[in-house]
């Protein structure tokens, strides 16, 4: 590369970043009522970004509880609760886990937590910015192989606020061997 192609490559370089850096940032206004009650929920990512689906891996005799934190975004405080919901899923999973053989969804304390329709919830007091935990309890089951269980939070549409999710950060793949 010669000298004047190199000057007029530095030149087409330096023209781009500052094309890309003088953009206009749209933001949405706080004012605006249509996003006012509209919160995020994501798992926390151990690098803190870039947000991930990254997969757990465990043994499973392990005792020790299976934490999966999560973060609840939020720029308000409200007079009325937020519900973030979370399922387990294992769709399309070649080797899936079994709720009850292989694992149990518990509180911080071990205890199982039962509910009727596969969905479960955390509640956010006042919609303020906070964090909370998912748990999980290893069965240690018998069964040879391993076996592979999502745990995905998914958005919940309420008449008051809507809690949606990230296209990053929404699932953790738990992989028992």
């Amino acid at each position: 590369m010669n000298f004047k192609t190199s000057i007029l490559s530095t030149i087409a370089l330096l023209l781009g970043i500052a094309t890309l850096s003088s953009c206009n940032k749209e933001d949405y206004p706080k004012s605006d009522p249509t996003y006012d009650n509209y919160y995020y929920i994501g798992y926390e990512s151990p690098y803190q970004y870039p947000w991930n689906n990254t997969k757990v891996s465990v043994t499973k005799n392990q005792t020790a509880l299976v934490k999966f934190p999560v973060q609840f975004h939020s720029a308000f405080v409200r007079n009325y609760d937020a519900v973030a919901k979370y399922v387990v899923s294992v769709y399309g999973l070649a080797t899936p886990a079994v709720a009850g053989v292989d694992f149990d969804v518990v509180d911080k304390n071990g205890t199982k937590i039962v509910v009727a329709d596969t969905v479960y919830t955390m509640t956010f007091p006042q919609a303020k910015n906070a964090y909370d935990t998912i748990y999980v309890k290893l069965l240690n089951n018998a069964a040879s192989g391993t076996r592979t269980v999502n745990i995905d939070l998914i958005k919940n549409v309420t008449d008051q606020y809507t809690v949606g999710t990230f296209s990053q950060a929404y699932r953790r793949p738990l992989e028992i061997k």
